[in-house]
């Protein structure tokens, strides 16, 4: 029976010391968040979406800024019209040129023709109101990513505080081991006095087991746990992290919980929902003309890259489109759907938000209850174990109720932490849905 037991224990025993094998490095929480806001791939991706929104907002410049081009086409032909109008652009034209055989059979002719032309917005409402839908966009998305920032420090310290759990199992079970051990150690040593029976021996093996099987699961999410915070720092080593700060009670700096109306996601529906309805008026403003200015400044000569004759044009375009087919108007029925769409969606939010904060601050109370509960079972706990640890020593014990003291003892340490966690994290989220933009 021995040598099956030391069988079976022989690979769990294997897995953890290639568990051990990685030396912990220790770290705290401030320097996880550091880590988190400088490498974070999450945090990199919605830097981006913001310069994209910025870089779309600056092509709106178009609005105000002249079009500026500039061009330099070659042409040969014996066209009568078109060479007689190259003549008159190259300022060639001679009495000869008036012959009317020489009208009508030109000569091959050649214009390089070199032209610098600009097109002025002068006024474009519906441009306007697009700008300031595209700064409302802008600055939306500016703010999605501070809010993405919040969740990922909101994240973080759950996937911190997830490890600080992780490591108090470990501590729990290893003392449970220990203990386990050393009462298989005064089990056997009972038994050879004839003292106990063997079945009593082997429920102590089985608890020892047990222990150990628990164990290395916990020491597994302890590597899971490290493996997550990694990854949230943008980092891809393969290390057990120790956490510098230990799992204790956070103290609930919230007193008046309350759904901010600046909070950045909140704020960027807004601007979101602003934007749409300028998008709206910017459908409406289509309807109504356009003035733009043009200009242009040309070259011309019968050898490449040369400009011996000049000329100039120069005018205002007044432009209105009166129908498309009905497209503007559907445009703007699109538009206008929208923007109800978009308010609709920013109400849904708040309510869904304060619906959030009411949950969070119910969880919050739980979590306060159950943690002086669990506090008080872990003392009663302990003492029982204490008083039956005594008793079985003696020889007053069962065996049976010592191991259900031990279980019970682990259980509630267990559940202690465990319950420590879930207030902090509780504490933790209702700080994330009352976060405004200037804290």
């Amino acid at each position: 029976m021995k040598r099956t037991r030391t069988l079976f224990l022989f690979p769990l025993l294997f897995f953890g010391l290639l568990l051990q094998a990685q030396e912990p490095v220790s770290i705290g929480k401030e320097e996880v968040l550091q880590r988190v806001q400088e490498n974070n791939s999450q945090l990199r991706i919605s830097q981006q979406e913001f310069l994209a929104a910025r870089a779309q907002y600056r092509q709106t410049n178009a609005v105000f800024l002249p079009n500026i081009s500039v061009s330099h086409t070659g042409m040969t032909t014996n066209n009568p019209l078109m060479a007689f109008g190259f003549k008159l652009n190259q300022e060639i034209v001679t009495q000869a040129d008036f012959d009317l055989s020489r009208l009508n059979n030109p000569d091959r002719i050649d214009n390089f023709a070199t032209k610098v032309e600009v097109q002025q917005p002068l006024v474009n409402l519906d441009g306007f109101w697009k700008r300031g839908a595209a700064k409302n966009k802008m600055e939306a998305t500016e703010l999605q990513g501070v809010r993405t920032g919040d969740h990922m420090k909101l994240e973080t310290e759950k996937a911190y505080m997830q490890l600080q759990l992780a490591h108090k199992a470990v501590a729990v079970l290893e003392q449970a081991l220990e203990t386990a051990q050393a009462n298989l150690r005064l089990a056997e040593n009972n038994f050879k006095q004839g003292y106990l029976q063997r079945s009593d021996v082997l429920a102590v093996e089985v608890r020892v087991t047990e222990v150990n099987n628990q164990l290395q699961y916990a020491r597994s999410n302890v590597q899971n746990a490290s493996d997550y915070l990694m990854f949230l720092m943008g980092e891809s080593l393969d290390v057990v992290l120790l956490p510098a700060d230990s799992l204790s009670v956070q103290m609930n700096v919230v007193t008046s919980p309350a759904l901010p109306g600046d909070r950045a996601d909140i704020k960027a529906m807004e601007l979101a929902t602003d934007a749409r309805k300028k998008m709206y008026t910017a459908s409406k403003m289509a309807f109504l003309p356009r003035l733009n200015a043009f200009g242009s400044y040309e070259l011309y000569d019968d050898e490449i890259f040369q400009g011996d004759a000049n000329g100039y044009m120069a005018g205002v375009a007044l432009t209105w489109d009166l129908f498309e087919g009905s497209k503007r108007f559907g445009k703007t029925q699109q538009s206008k759907a929208e923007y109800k769409q978009a308010e609709l969606e920013l109400e849904q939010h708040v309510q869904q938000s304060q619906l959030e904060l009411n949950r969070a601050i119910r969880a919050l109370q739980d979590a306060e209850n159950k943690l002086h509960l669990t506090q008080l079972a872990l003392e009663q706990s302990k003492e029982a174990l204490r008083i039956r640890n005594n008793r079985y020593e003696q020889g007053l014990e069962k065996t049976t109720d010592l191991l259900g003291a031990e279980t019970q003892f682990s259980e509630k340490q267990l559940e202690y932490y465990q319950t420590v966690y879930e207030y902090n994290y509780a504490v933790a989220y209702i700080e994330f849905l009352t976060s405004s933009i200037e804290n």
